[in-house]
This record gives structure tokens, sequence and C-alpha cells, in this order.
């Protein structure tokens, strides 16, 4: 891409951390060309707190098409939604992003950690996480800031860290489009 290449990219989310997330995911993967970040806050479709790959990919699928109809005029439509699951006895978190286009759906996953059990414990009571490290953490609004994972590795990973490769990965179908056959999903 040439440093006149210009990209509109809407982001279906306020959170400083997914937009920042997006927008260094995008530079890395189209390195040169002049990114314009749109966010824009919608509805996920699923329940405050995801549980399940499922209803997270649901969530982040749900947010790209929905800030699609709102701000229709962009060439990128990106959703995030993080999510925990329950293996055995311990609760996992994860988010999957999805990046949409005209033409092509691309899709990424972070990697998994698992949950101090003091948090997984008030998830399960009902809590979003993000309340739930607050408290345990004694922190205020860490969802946009270093988020569980930051919290948990002092900051080595912070949230935004920890979303951008999995947005990277979400490009991977936009950075090699004859590999990739159009595949839009609605």
């Amino acid at each position: 891409m040439t440093s006149d290449t210009r990209i509109k990219i809407a982001v279906a989310s306020r959170n400083p951390v997914k937009i920042e997330a997006a927008q260094r995911g995008f530079e890395k993967m189209f390195a040169g060309a002049v990114l314009e970040i749109i966010s824009q806050e919608v509805p996920s479709g699923v329940s405050i707190q995801p549980r399940g790959t499922d209803e997270i990919m649901r969530g982040a699928l749900n947010r790209a098409n929905n800030v699609r109809e709102v701000v229709p005029d962009t060439d990128f439509w990106v959703g995030i939604e993080g999510g925990v699951d329950d293996y055995e006895d311990e609760m996992s978190v994860y988010a999957w992003i999805v990046v949409l286009s005209e033409r092509q759906c691309g899709k990424g996953r972070t990697g998994t950690f698992f949950l101090p059990e003091a948090v997984a414990e008030l998830i399960r009571g009902g809590m979003e996480m993000g309340d739930a490290d607050d408290i345990v953490f004694g922190r205020s609004n860490s969802k946009q800031a270093n988020g569980a994972i930051g919290l948990l590795t002092g900051d080595v990973i912070d949230r935004t860290g920890y979303y951008e490769p999995a947005v990277i990965m979400a490009l991977i179908p936009f950075k090699n489009p004859g590999l990739y056959p159009p595949a839009l999903e609605k």
C-alpha cells in the first residue's frame, strides 16, 4: 500500500482499548495507508457477559454487522467481543474479532488465559468480568484500560496488546485475497 491509500474503518465500540487495537492491527497489515477510524457503539445482541465460543463469536459478528448498518460508508467494519468459557472447574477468557468488508469476512481469536477463582466466582454470580476485576483488584473501569490480562500480567500484556494480534489474524483474508474467496457473512 502507498501513503496515498486511504482506508476508512468503523469499529463497533467506543472503548478506547478496542479502537486502538483495531488501529494498530490495520496499521501493521496495511503499512503506509492513511487510516480513518470511526467508533460507534452498537448492540452485540448477546448477553452482557458472553459465555462460550458460539455466543462470543455471535457477539463479534453482530457488532460488525450492526456497525455496518449504522455507518455504511466505510471500507471495513470491526466487531470485537470478549467472553468467558468454563473448562472443568476453571474459567477461561478470550475474544473473537470479526472484520467485514463489502465482499469478505475475516475472523481472529485472542489467546486464552484462566481467571483467578475470586473473579470467576463473581462472574458465575452474574457479574460482568470488568466489574469483577475492579472489585477483586481494587480498580475502577479496568475494562477501558489494561483489563484482566494487564492486571494479571503486571501490564506485560495490556488489553490493547491482547486484542491486536487477533485483529491482525482477522485481516489475513484481506491481505491475501487470492487465497480466500469472497465470503460475506450476515
